[in-house]
C-alpha cells in the first residue's frame, strides 16, 4: 500500500478552475482546487497564480496531515458516454435544430449543455 505523505497527495492531478476577474482597478486571476475546500488564491497573471497555487495545495495538504484530518482526491473522471431518454418532441426539435446548423445532434447537445452551464455560472 502507498503512503499517502505530502508527496502522494501532491502528485495527485487535481482540478484547477481559473477564472479571469474583470475589476473596476484591474482584472486579476482568481484560481482554485476544485476537490480541496478553501484552497484558493488570487494572481496578476496565470503563471503567478499556478505557483500561489501550488503553495496554498502544499500548505492545506500538510495542515490536514498534522491534524489527521481527511484529504480528498480527485475523481476520476466519466467516460463522456451516456444513455439519455427524452420525450420525442423534445428528440425531434433538437434534431432540427442540430441539422439547421450543420451539426450532428451530438454535437449540437454538448453545444446547449454547455451554453447552459456557462449561464448557469455567471448568474
Amino acid at each position: 500500500m502507498k503512503v499517502k505523505d505530502i508527496n502522494y497527495y501532491m502528485s495527485l492531478d487535481y482540478t484547477v478552475v481559473i477564472n479571469k476577474v474583470k475589476d473596476e482597478e484591474k482584472p486579476y486571476y482568481y484560481g482554485k482546487i476544485a476537490e480541496l475546500d478553501g484552497c484558493h488564491t488570487t494572481s496578476d497573471t496565470v503563471e503567478e497564480l499556478l505557483e500561489e497555487l501550488e503553495e496554498v495545495k502544499q500548505d492545506y495538504i500538510e495542515i490536514k496531515l498534522e491534524y489527521g484530518d481527511p484529504i480528498p482526491e480527485p475523481n476520476e473522471l466519466p467516460s463522456g458516454k451516456i444513455v439519455l431518454r427524452m420525450p420525442k418532441t423534445l428528440h425531434w426539435r433538437l434534431a432540427g435544430e442540430a441539422k439547421q446548423e450543420g451539426v450532428s445532434l451530438n454535437q449540437y447537445m454538448i453545444y446547449k449543455l454547455s451554453q447552459s452551464i456557462r449561464e448557469d455560472e455567471t448568474q
